[in-house]
């Protein structure tokens, strides 16, 4: 880890409107503020996706305050690992950094329906980067 404390993952996906989004909120979520918790879109949206926020909404996790940012070089730099979801290209590499690449279905302009197993997905594959960055619940 850097100069800090605790551990800090960015997501990154094309806008930062979805599959970031819910990887942020569920990594929030799950590691009590153990971790910190960033993401960013190569080419933000305006907002969020509605079918993402109720999806997420479902399960007890409110994204309606989020808003897609721009991926910055100094948020890759400030992260321990960078996760990125379709956009790995566009992601700045700093040696010494973590770099993973979830592919995932992209959830723009598909309905609750379709972004509830994308949800999930996100969701296991969060709860497994919980155990390995905080393996003692520390």
């Amino acid at each position: 880890m850097g100069d800090h404390d605790k551990p800090s993952v960015l997501f990154v996906c094309v806008h930062n409107a979805g599959r970031s989004q819910m990887a942020a909120a569920w990594l929030r979520h799950l590691s009590g503020g153990r971790i910190e918790v960033r993401s960013a879109g190569s080419a933000p949206a305006d907002s969020l996706n509605p079918a993402v926020v109720e999806a997420m909404a479902e399960v007890g996790v409110d994204i309606t305050g989020q808003r897609p940012r721009v991926l910055t070089p100094e948020a890759v730099e400030a992260s321990d690992v960078c996760v990125t979801m379709g956009c790995g290209d566009a992601c700045p590499f700093f040696p010494g950094k973590r770099y993973l690449d979830w592919d995932l279905p992209d959830p723009a302009g598909r309905g609750v329906e379709a972004v509830r197993p994308i949800r999930d997905e996100i969701r296991r594959r969060v709860e497994a980067l919980v155990r390995e960055l905080v393996p003692d619940g520390a």
